[in-house]
């Protein structure tokens, strides 16, 4: 019988380097419980106290991911990085463990695709991405910037000019440069749902969904 998830709030964390570490500090934040592993003692022990349990354990081994309990859990993180091999056998044994979601780190694409290809879920690439996004924001206008998958994305920008003082829905800003205006924020306000009757005002943030190039244009625009 598959595992719930549903009201499952435990969370597997294999690897705590700045990735993991960082993660499961979050997760903690939120709520979850963590089990924390890693087979450096020394890193466990800094954990000791913020996780909810954290342990030293060799996961290559099939034999040491069954007693720290990895079968039973619904979710799993493999944030090993530097050691493809340990990265890449440790998310195979999950797999053949039956856990249904696993969330596994990669160091380049080449590692993403044989994580995909052994049955990882999930593939991460946070240095990558990170890198992507900031090579975004460094390079335009944009106040921010998300990739939701390969040529889609979220941007936040400034209201240009061309839509300031004009329904959305008469803006034609759809047509003209393919991105959708999908939230807007005024000066101390919180963003909220954008339609076709919001009148963008100057100095208002936005943040518009589109075609990765579409968003990139349209947030040139002054």
């Amino acid at each position: 019988m598959p595992r719930s998830t549903s009201n499952d709030r435990r969370v597997l964390v294999i690897g705590l380097g700045r990735f993991g570490g960082s993660l499961s500090e979050e997760l903690v934040a939120h709520g979850w419980e963590v089990l924390g592993v890693d087979n450096n003692p020394r890193r466990v022990q800094s954990y000791a106290d913020t996780l909810t349990h954290a342990v030293v354990a060799d996961t290559t081994d099939d034999e040491a991911l069954r007693q720290i309990g990895a079968h039973e859990f619904s979710r799993a993180v493999v944030a090993i990085g530097s050691h493809l091999e340990e990265s890449i056998l440790t998310t195979s044994l999950l797999v053949d463990m039956g856990v249904p979601n696993i969330w596994a780190k990669a160091v380049n694409r080449r590692h993403g695709r044989i994580l995909q290809q052994i049955g990882a879920h999930h593939v991460v690439l946070p240095e990558h991405d990170m890198g992507e996004r900031v090579a975004h924001l460094l390079s335009g206008r944009m106040l921010d910037y998300v990739e939701i998958e390969e040529n889609f994305a979220l941007g936040k920008t400034r209201a240009p000019m061309e839509i300031i003082g004009r329904r959305l829905g008469d803006s034609g800003v759809r047509a003209t440069h393919g991105i959708t205006v999908v939230s807007i924020k005024r000066h101390g306000e919180s963003f909220t749902y954008a339609t076709a009757d919001t009148v963008p005002q100057k100095g208002d943030i936005i943040i518009v969904a589109g075609r990765t190039n579409d968003v990139e244009r349209f947030a040139e625009l002054r």
